[in-house]
């Protein structure tokens, strides 16, 4: 899955949900902006359950390169995508309650497809 300008680059979101939010979170996904889909380099999304209970929601985004990924974090079309989601953890944080979400990120560059 090389491009003509080298491999793509590859972002990974581990998502733990409380089990209270699992639903919601579904719902936002299931119901999502799809303002990723209008970026320049953007190749493709999947979001992963795991079949075992109480281990992270993987999303996998696909792009030309980093430049491409980078210029999304920093896009209104970012913001727009996960405003339900911010919403909801300002209005935990606001109760002082635990966030019902957490998100661990990492990059990647595609060796071999």
């Amino acid at each position: 899955m090389s491009t003509k300008d080298g491999p793509p680059f590859v972002a990974i979101n581990f998502i733990e949900c409380n089990q209270e939010y699992v639903e919601r979170f579904e719902m936002l996904f299931s119901s999502r902006a799809h303002a990723i889909d209008r970026m320049p380099g953007f190749l493709g999304m999947e979001v992963l359950k795991c079949t075992e209970r109480d281990k992270p929601y993987l999303v996998v985004s696909r792009w030309k390169d980093e430049e491409s990924f980078q210029a999304w974090v920093g896009s209104p079309e970012f913001h727009e995508g996960h405003k339900r989601a911010f919403e909801d953890l300002r209005a935990a944080k606001a109760r002082g309650e635990e966030t019902p979400m957490k998100s661990d990120f990492r990059t990647y560059t595609v060796l071999t497809d």
